[in-house]
């Protein structure tokens, strides 16, 4: 999963069957996911990083808020959540 978020390749690339075979013989007792099951399972991720964000702000009575996301020069995804007190 890492790998296609990194790399920025769509989920339904999955269904590649040339891309299974080539996962499969780098781990033959890996089981590759389907596309829907990928996203998903990150639709959750990011549903629970608001409710944990939500949960921390609400304890405060004023904070700023900053979301960013951008690719690293080694191609990583890399997102960045910076919450802080203003009192």
């Amino acid at each position: 999963m890492l790998g296609f978020v990194s790399a920025d390749i769509p989920w339904n690339a999955i269904s590649n069957l040339e891309l299974r075979r080539s996962y499969g013989s780098l781990r033959d007792n890996q089981v590759m996911l389907s596309a829907k099951t990928h996203s998903n399972i990150c639709r959750r991720k990011y549903a629970l990083t608001v409710d944990a964000i939500k949960k921390e702000l609400l304890s405060r009575n004023k904070f700023c808020l900053a979301v960013d996301g951008w690719t690293s020069t080694y191609k990583l995804a890399i997102t960045s959540v910076i919450a802080y007190n203003m009192e």
